[in-house]
């Protein structure tokens, strides 16, 4: 049961199937008998992209017996049948269904199995790619009938577009071949011509590091290619030390008897492999799909598989592990540092975990670790990949010395050969906008975080207080600053009336008001009030000519006379001695 809330773009679409996809349960609701998850699910590290799927428990349980082919113990939370619908009992379900989810998400291998690309994204995986590529295969057998089936070799390959077939020849009957479908990818930029002819360029190639193509043909959407088959298997199968026709979760999910190779192995079969990349690039053609399944070994002899992968435009397996790295950004750079990957498994018997590796175990020989240091570690992905050039004459693989020693060459069309240049600048430029969009991303995410982290929280509260505390020291300021000018202009100009008498002269010490009415005054009255005051006591002193008339002395018609004896007026509150003067 899913519900999506963008539907796609009629056509067909090519996605990246190696864009990571994460989710979310968002909620969950409860039915009549049962209780639904709402996962949002999203693609990459854009939020647009994103959609919505109902799933239930049954469903999950469905999809964990599906991955139980792995060996590894999931963390599904148990069944309850008794209360499974109590609040609290759905609440901490949902948390270990989340737990379920990333666990699951997360594992290199798991989270691109076809069965959990139809859980989270239904809509995009509904199709069925084995029934696909048996009508297309059966329609290359009727027009070419020499070639006949033995078995499908179900789910061999990582890959969720891309169905193998063991077939024979009918004229060489004990001789057996790979047949392999797989459908165009995101990154193919060359046109259906130039597609062919470089196709056709590595049919012919005859070259003891490459492994060669018996037959290819392309359609507008998928290409059928046959190869040799390989009884050995890869050489990750032979590494894991498991049956090469098992199913690729099977054999390299959970391997019990892993190890790596001796040293002399290592070093034979990296420069062969860096030989083998050499001859790739001197072409003028780009790879980017080095890795230990993409391998195979006859006679001490390495040779590189799927090299058409490149131009076909189908993504790396490797890619969300050098898309975080903004310094491999060239089709070199992402062979250098998928030859890292491989080194580190012929040397440990398994991949890294997580890139960058700055601890590496001991091994027999420092000269590995050396190579290692210099793909791998933290200060070679900040500051960039070696050469393959630079690699074979790392004192590792210098001295190694090879049983085709002549010099190899793939001569390419300088037409075709304009056109892979341009294809590989495209495929570095949808690499670097990938990278660009992920950078941002990530600076997002960590100025969100430490924006809600609780030293931050604490360090705005104290800044917040801080300011808070001198945006008050500075109105006080500026509130002081305005009474003393008040109070210094009433006592430098004493208020009087042109056209009345000046008042008496008086001896005696000025008297002052006190400290504590004039502190009264300055938070109480307004300016406004200072200025009605002012006038009361200049009409008050224009009034009085008698040398020792006092207000309160004064008969009814002397007060009434005197607008300061008016109860409004502010005034009245200083009824002082004829014999002092006031200064405001």
């Amino acid at each position: 049961m899913s519900l999506l809330e963008k539907s796609p773009a009629p056509g067909r679409m090519l996605l990246d199937d190696t864009s990571p996809l994460t989710a979310l349960i968002e909620a969950s609701q409860t039915l009549q008998s049962h209780t639904e998850y709402i996962i949002r699910v999203q693609r990459g590290v854009s939020s647009d992209n994103s959609w919505q799927v109902i799933r239930r428990y049954s469903d999950f349980d469905i999809l964990n017996s599906s991955l139980m082919v792995c060996g590894i113990s999931l963390p599904l939370p148990p069944k309850k049948l008794i209360g499974n619908m109590d609040r609290e009992f759905i609440a901490e379900r949902q948390r270990g269904l989340q737990t379920y989810l990333d666990s699951i998400t997360q594992h290199p291998l798991i989270s691109t199995s076809l069965v959990v690309k139809k859980f989270l994204d239904p809509n995009n995986y509904s199709a069925n790619y084995a029934e696909i590529a048996l009508q297309q295969v059966s329609m290359f057998f009727r027009s070419d009938p020499k070639w006949e089936v033995l078995e499908p070799l179900r789910d061999m390959g990582w890959r969720i577009r891309k169905k193998y077939f063991l077939i024979k020849n009918k004229e060489q009957s004990k001789e057996r071949f790979l047949l392999s479908w797989v459908d165009l990818g995101p990154d193919k930029f060359l046109s259906d011509k130039d597609l062919q002819s470089a196709l056709k360029l590595l049919t012919n190639l005859s070259t003891p590091y490459l492994c060669p193509l018996v037959f290819s043909s392309t359609s507008e959407s998928s290409a059928l290619l046959i190869r040799p088959f390989s009884e050995k298997g890869s050489l990750r199968d032979q590494i894991c030390k498991v049956k090469p026709r098992e199913s690729h979760l099977k054999k390299y999910c959970n391997p019990k008897k892993s190890q790596g190779l001796e040293l002399e192995q290592i070093k034979l079969y990296g420069r062969q492999l860096l030989e083998g990349l050499k001859l790739l690039h001197d072409g003028g053609l780009f790879f980017g799909h080095l890795h230990a399944s993409n391998v195979i070994v006859d006679d001490d002899v390495c040779r590189l598989v799927d090299v058409e992968n490149g131009i076909l435009g189908v993504p790396s397996f490797l890619r969300p592990a050098f898309t975080q790295l903004r310094k491999i950004n060239t089709t070199e750079s992402i062979d250098v540092f998928c030859f890292g990957h491989l080194l580190y498994e012929m040397t440990y018997g398994r991949p890294p975990d997580s890139v960058p590796v700055d601890l590496f175990p001991s091994v027999p020989h420092s000269g590995v670790v050396s190579v290692l240091q210099s793909i791998l570690s933290t200060e070679a992905c900040k500051s960039g990949m070696p050469t393959v050039a630079a690699l074979i004459q790392t004192p590792l693989f210098s001295d190694v010395h090879l049983k085709h020693s002549e010099k190899l060459q793939i001569k390419v069309p300088s037409r075709l050969k304009e056109a892979l240049t341009s294809a590989k600048g495209s495929l570095e430029k949808r690499l670097h906008e990938e990278q660009r969009l992920l950078h941002q991303h990530r600076r997002l995410t960590r100025a969100q975080s430490h924006y809600g982290s609780e030293e931050e929280k604490k360090r705005r509260k104290i800044l917040a207080r801080k300011k808070c505390r001198q945006s008050a020291c500075e109105n006080e300021e500026d509130f002081s600053v305005r009474n003393n000018n008040n109070s210094g202009s009433g006592a430098s100009s004493p208020p009087t009336c042109p056209s009345s008498p000046t008042p008496p002269s008086t001896t005696g010490t000025p008297v002052r008001l006190s400290a504590p009415v004039s502190r009264c005054l300055s938070s109480c009255l307004s300016l406004s009030i200072w200025l009605s005051v002012s006038a009361c006591l200049t009409k008050y002193w224009a009034d009085c000519s008698a040398p020792h008339w006092v207000p309160h002395h004064a008969s009814s018609s002397s007060s009434s006379s005197c607008p300061a004896s008016s109860s409004c007026c502010p005034a009245r509150l200083f009824l002082l001695p004829s014999s002092t003067s006031v200064l405001l």
